[in-house]
C-alpha cells in the first residue's frame, strides 16, 4: 500500500485465486517461471477434513495436483515440497501416499515438520513449488 492506494503487483508476478474460495490467500502465485502452491489440507471439495492420514494425504496431494492443473501445470513440475504433520508417528502413512504422486527418479526436495495444530483440525498440510516456464 502506498499513500492509501494498493500498488500493482511487480512485473512477472501473477496471483491465482479460485472465485469460489473465501479464504484470504491465493492458491497459486507465479513469480517468473516458479509456481508457489499454498498449503493444501487433507480436505474434500466441501472443505471438510476427511478420514485417517492416508485419506488426508491423498486429498492434500490431489488438491495440490488440482491447483497446478488450474494454471496449466502438473505434478511433474514440482521440485520442492514442505509437509506439516500434527502427528509425526503418521510419517510412514503419509510417505506411502506421497511417493505415488511422483516418478521414482524425480522425487522433489522436501522439508517436513511436526506442528501443534493445523486449520480445521487437519492432520496434514502440504505446500509445493513447481518450475513452469512460460
Amino acid at each position: 500500500m502506498t499513500n492509501g492506494t494498493i500498488a500493482a503487483p511487480p512485473a512477472g508476478v501473477q496471483f491465482y485465486r479460485p472465485e469460489t474460495t473465501k479464504a484470504p490467500y491465493s492458491q497459486v502465485v507465479r513469480v517468473g517461471d516458479i509456481l508457489y502452491v499454498s498449503g493444501q489440507l487433507g480436505v474434500n471439495q466441501d472443505g471438510k477434513v476427511v478420514g485417517d492420514m492416508g485419506v488426508q494425504a491423498k486429498a492434500a496431494m490431489d488438491n495440490i495436483s488440482a491447483a497446478l492443473g488450474r494454471v496449466g501445470s502438473g505434478m511433474d513440475a514440482v521440485f520442492k515440497c514442505t509437509v506439516m504433520l500434527t502427528d509425526m508417528t503418521q510419517w510412514a502413512a503419509f510417505n506411502q501416499v506421497y511417493v505415488s504422486y511422483f516418478k521414482p527418479d524425480r522425487l522433489p526436495g522436501r522439508s517436513a515438520m511436526g506442528v501443534g495444530a493445523l486449520p480445521l483440525g487437519a492432520g496434514v498440510e502440504v505446500e509445493c513449488w513447481a518450475y513452469a516456464p512460460k
